[in-house]
C-alpha cells in the first residue's frame, strides 16, 4: 500500500495555480477521502519569477521537463499549459514512461485525442481530462459514468463563457457586439485575441470531446460545422424576443438515423427553456438520454478554482485507481477501444432545422409574395412573419420564422432571394432549436 501519491505538475498559470491552491488548501479533506496524501513532487515552469501559490515551495520548481515525465517518484503527470506543442510531446513522453496523465487541454484532445487515447490504452495507464470541458462542471464524468446506462440522444451546450457573457450583455443591455466584446476584455473574460471564443472554435473543441465520449465514435474536429457570434446584432436579438426566443451560441450534437449532427452556431432557443436562462460567464450542458430523459449540468466554466476543481477531481480518481489496482477501469473515451464505432458526421447541408430570416427589402408591393414564393419552391414553409414600419421607396426589415426545412434547401432559396432587385442586403439567417 502506497503511503502517498506524487504529482508532477506541468504549468503554473491560471489553471495550474488553481490546482496547487486546492491541493494545499484541501489537503486534509482530500486525504480523508483518498486515504493517503496527494503531494506535488515537481512543478515544471519556465517563468522562475512567477509568484507561487500558497503552500508551494521554490524547491519543487524546475525548468527541466524530464524531472517530471521521467521521474520515478512521480505517479501522476498533470498537464495544464494548453496548446498543441510542446504539450502533446510532454503527454506522450509521460505515457511512454508509464505515468498516468491528467490534462485540461481541450484543443489538443479535439485534434489529437485519438492518438492520446490509443497511447494510454496501449501503455496501460489512465488518461483523464475533466477540466477540458466546462471547467468546474463534472460533465465528462457524468457522461462516462453517471449516464453510462443511457443511449445519448442529444446534447445542447453553452460551453464558452466569454461568448455567453457577450450575448447576455447584448440581450439585457442592447449593446452592440463590439461594445460587449470590449467589456468582456476589460473584465478579463476575453483574450486580447478573442477569435477562438467569438468564432465558436473553443466551443467546437469541447463539442468534439463530448461527441467522442457520448456516442463512442472517433471525431474529426474539422467535420464539426462552426459559426461564431460576431455577425449577431441587437436587432436580431430584439426580433427573437418578439418570437419568445433568446439567441445563444450553442454546441449541438444529435444522433439521427445512425449518423451524428455536430455543430456550433448562434441559435434561437425558446426563452423558457432551461438552457436559455443561463447567462453571464456560466456554462450549461443539457443532455437527453433514452432512459433518464433530459438532464441539465450548470456551473462556472472557467477560472483558476473551477477548472482546478475538475483537474484535482481527476487526480483523486486516478489516485484511487492506483491504490486499488484498477487502472483502465474507465476507458479514456468512455467506450472500450475495440468497441468504438466510426459514425458519419452529417454535413451542415444535411441537417433539418427551423430557421429565422431577416430580409432587408424595399418597401413596395408584392415583395412578401415573391419571397414566400421562392421559399415555397424550395419546400420551406413560413410559420410567422413580422414586418414593421413603412419607408415607401426605402428599405425595411422583413422577418420570418419557418417550419422545419433541410439546410441545403434553405441555402439555395436564400441565394435566389438575395439576387432579387428588391432585396438590399444579404439575408440574416439563424437556426432555431426547440432543445428537446
Amino acid at each position: 500500500m502506497k503511503n502517498k501519491i506524487s504529482i508532477g505538475l506541468i504549468g503554473l498559470g491560471t489553471v495550474g495555480s488553481g490546482v496547487a491552491e486546492i491541493l494545499s488548501r484541501n489537503r486534509d479533506l482530500i486525504k480523508r477521502r483518498l486515504g493517503v496524501p496527494l503531494e506535488i513532487t515537481k512543478i515544471a515552469e519556465r517563468d522562475l519569477k512567477r509568484p507561487l501559490p500558497p503552500g508551494i515551495s521554490r524547491e519543487v520548481i524546475t525548468t527541466d521537463i524530464k524531472e517530471i515525465v521521467g521521474n520515478p517518484d512521480v505517479d501522476i503527470v498533470v498537464e495544464v499549459i494548453g496548446g498543441f506543442e510542446p504539450a502533446k510531446g510532454f503527454i506522450l513522453s509521460a505515457i511512454e514512461n508509464g505515468k498516468h496523465v491528467v490534462t485540461a487541454n481541450k484543443a489538443l484532445l479535439a485534434v489529437s485525442g485519438e492518438e492520446l487515447y490509443h497511447a494510454a490504452s496501449r501503455r496501460g495507464v489512465d488518461l483523464y481530462f475533466e477540466g477540458s470541458v466546462c471547467g468546474g462542471i463534472p460533465i465528462i464524468k457524468a457522461i462516462r459514468e453517471g449516464l453510462s446506462a443511457n443511449r445519448i440522444e442529444s446534447i445542447y451546450g453553452i460551453v464558452n463563457g466569454t461568448s455567453n457573457f457577450i450575448m447576455t450583455k447584448m440581450t439585457e443591455e442592447g449593446k452592440e457586439f463590439e461594445e460587449a466584446l470590449g467589456e468582456s476584455q476589460k473584465l478579463g473574460y476575453a483574450e486580447a485575441d478573442p477569435t477562438f471564443d467569438i468564432e465558436g472554435i473553443d466551443a467546437a473543441h469541447k463539442l468534439s470531446i463530448l461527441v467522442n465520449i457520448a456516442f463512442g465514435t472517433p471525431v474529426d474536429f474539422k467535420r464539426i460545422y462552426t459559426e461564431g457570434i460576431s455577425g449577431i446584432s441587437p436587432l436580431d436579438i430584439s426580433y427573437a424576443k418578439e418570437f419568445n426566443y433568446k439567441v445563444k451560441l450553442l454546441a449541438i450534437a444529435k444522433m439521427r438515423d445512425g449518423s451524428i449532427e455536430a455543430r456550433v452556431h448562434p441559435t434561437l432557443i425558446p426563452h423558457n427553456h432551461l438552457i436559455a436562462t443561463v447567462d453571464g460567464v456560466f456554462n450549461a450542458v443539457y443532455i437527453t438520454g433514452d432512459a433518464v430523459g433530459p438532464t441539465l449540468f450548470y456551473g462556472k466554466g472557467a477560472g483558476a478554482l473551477p477548472a482546478g476543481s475538475a483537474v484535482v477531481a481527476d487526480i483523486i480518481d486516478v489516485a484511487r485507481n492506483i491504490l486499488k489496482g484498477s487502472i483502465g477501469r474507465v476507458p479514456p473515451a468512455s467506450f472500450k477501444e475495440e468497441e468504438r464505432i466510426p459514425l458519419r458526421i452529417l454535413s451542415i447541408d444535411e441537417i433539418v432545422s427551423m430557421y429565422y430570416f431577416r430580409f432587408t427589402v424595399q418597401d413596395m408591393p408584392r415583395v412578401l409574395s415573391r419571397i414566400s414564393g421562392i421559399l415555397g419552391e424550395h419546400k420551406i414553409s413560413i410559420a410567422s412573419v413580422i414586418q414593421k414600419g413603412r419607408k415607401e421607396g426605402g428599405n425595411v426589415p422583413l422577418v420570418m420564422m419557418t417550419h422545419e426545412a433541410v439546410e441545403r434547401d434553405v441555402r439555395s432559396a436564400l441565394q435566389e432571394i438575395d439576387r432579387l432587385p428588391v432585396v438590399s442586403e444579404k439575408t440574416m439567417m439563424i437556426r432555431v432549436e426547440e432543445g428537446k
